[in-house]
């Protein structure tokens, strides 16, 4: 070992009781087997090291153990960078994954938002034509016949009909009149057979088909068709435009003896409705609920005005 004196030298060492061995590079300066010392002098300043603990010591020039040296640093150094490498595309691919489930969260709450916004309105509009089905419609307030001069029969039926409470303006053009005898009639509105009230006659079944006319509105009346008489209309709506708002009210008139007509088995039958017997049927809005009629007509028929309500 005094060869190596004053030379540059690599010294490995090994500890008792530990796994892996330590590399020193310094000068040897000298050796004491006295003690079992030797001193060298390496890059962190002057030391001893145990020569029990040497493994090995090969001596060299400082510059290439220095080089060689150094590259054993650059290379743990690059193992390190490519460590840390691997964690940070570990991270991108983590960062990734994560702006993907941010894009499908915020696509999917959109979709949620536009479908809540789509339910709404769609809620809202079956809402509100659900309350005017409800609240819209007509009512029948009372029924009221008119017998033929004989007063065998009864040959036209005035309803009298007003708008429910709260209901929207009802169109009487778009209203159908049913009728049920022995067959189902379905009659519409004749629009020139919409006339006011005369107040000066005597019965509104003796109302002019235009004013100061001798033609009643009766007369005109067939057996696909009613007409209307005005009872309270303020506003001229009913006449105007057939349609009928909150307070007014009209006589809906129904030629029966046109309606419920010979069935053709008897030339001399005239038609109408007999005594006890029944008709029935019912006026439907456009929107909202209709007004039902039922009723049977009296054993005997003391006037021609017959109340059937």
């Amino acid at each position: 070992m005094e060869r190596f004196i004053g030379k540059y030298c690599k010294i490995v060492t090994k500890e008792p009781g530990e796994e892996r061995a330590s590399v020193v590079t310094g000068t040897l300066e000298d050796v004491d087997y006295k003690d079992g010392f030797i001193l060298i002098d390496s890059s962190q300043g002057l030391g001893c090291l145990r020569i029990d603990t040497i493994i090995a010591i090969k001596p060299g020039r400082k510059k290439q153990i220095e080089k060689r040296h150094n590259y054993q640093r650059i290379d743990k150094k690059h193992k390190k960078d490519l460590k840390n490498n691997e964690k940070a595309m570990i991270g991108i691919g983590t960062l990734i994954v994560f702006i993907a489930m941010v894009l499908i969260a915020a696509v999917a709450a959109s979709v949620l938002i536009q479908t809540s916004e789509t339910l709404q309105q769609r809620a809202k509009t079956v809402g509100t034509q659900t309350i005017r089905e409800v609240s819209a419609g007509v009512t029948i307030e009372d029924i009221t016949g008119y017998t033929n001069a004989n007063k065998t029969k009864i040959n036209y039926l005035a309803l009298s009909v007003r708008p429910r409470a709260g209901s929207k303006d009802v169109d009487l053009s778009l209203c159908t009149l049913t009728v049920l005898y022995n067959n189902l009639s379905i009659l519409r509105l004749n629009e020139s057979l919409v006339v006011a009230v005369n107040t000066d006659n005597k019965s509104v079944f003796q109302t002019p088909y235009t004013s100061g006319s001798n033609i009643t509105l009766l007369e005109k009346l067939s057996a696909t068709e009613f007409g209307v008489i005005a009872i309270h209309d303020p506003d001229g709506s009913v006449t105007n435009t057939y349609g009928m708002n909150s307070g007014d009210r009209v006589y809906i008139v129904i030629n029966l003896s046109a309606v419920i007509s010979n069935n053709g088995n008897n030339p001399w039958y005239e038609g109408g409705l007999p005594p006890r017997e029944s008709v029935s049927g019912k006026i439907q809005p456009e929107i909202g609920i209709s007004g039902g009629y039922d009723t049977t007509a009296p054993a005997v028929f003391s006037k021609r005005i017959v109340d059937l309500s």
